[in-house]
Formats: structure tokens, C-alpha cells, sequence
């Protein structure tokens, strides 16, 4: 038996500028845009040649989904962006205002560097050992 995550449903403010931040700052592609019912869309963006796993950004309207934007994962880094060129990202990514909360560095896993999506979710940008 095989199976795979396909997506992961990522709360966010407003479909627009979710979908600004993830394919302007971390080139990520639009993999679809769907209008739905009652003003909603079926959102899907991956970083480039990713086929696996892929974010559905799925826009928050009722009080508890709004609350937890941002916070999805409590604090803790939340997601995983692998590269295979961790310099190329990481000065690619500053310069587009994306926000690095340390300086990468070299662990035993590989470079790493933990940064923040539009709406606080952290992250790790990392090159595998």
C-alpha cells in the first residue's frame, strides 16, 4: 500500500494576499484557483516541481478559525520548505521582505533557517545533509 499527503489546509486572512506572498516571496506556483459557494475558492499553491504535497490556503470566516490564523501550530515551526541550494533561497527570500527570526546554521540534519510566512507561521527553510 502507498499512500502520500496530497495538501495541507493553511488558515489565512484573504485568499489574494496569501496567494501574493506565496508565489511572489517563495516562488511557489499557482496550482489552482477555483471559485466555490458563498464566495469561497479551492486555493492550491506547491513550491516549484513539487508534486507531492501542496498547501490549500483556505481563507478563515467563522470567529475560531479567524482567531487561529497565524497559529496553527502553536508556536512551533509549523512546515518544512526543503531546497536543494539553501544561499540561493535564503538571499532570495530577503530580499522579497520575507522574515528570517535567526541566522542561518549548520546542524548535523543539514543549513536551516526558521522564517515566517505573511501571517506569523514559522518555518524552516532547509537544505538536507
Amino acid at each position: 500500500m502507498k499512500q502520500s499527503i496530497a495538501a495541507i489546509a493553511l488558515l489565512v486572512r484573504d485568499y489574494d494576499e496569501a496567494i501574493a506572498f506565496y508565489t511572489e516571496s517563495l516562488d511557489f506556483v499557482l496550482a489552482e484557483d477555483t471559485p466555490l459557494e458563498n464566495g469561497k475558492r479551492w486555493v492550491v499553491v506547491a513550491p516549484p516541481g513539487s508534486s507531492e504535497c501542496r498547501l490549500l490556503l483556505a481563507k478563515a470566516s467563522r470567529p475560531e478559525e479567524i482567531e487561529q490564523v497565524g497559529k496553527q501550530s502553536g508556536g512551533r515551526v509549523f512546515l518544512f520548505l526543503h531546497t536543494n541550494d539553501f544561499e540561493r533561497d535564503y538571499e532570495r527570500m530577503r530580499s522579497r521582505s520575507v522574515v528570517f527570526l535567526e541566522e542561518p546554521r549548520r546542524e548535523p540534519y543539514g543549513t536551516v533557517a526558521v522564517f515566517q510566512d505573511l501571517y506569523g507561521n514559522k518555518w524552516d527553510l532547509l537544505e538536507p545533509a
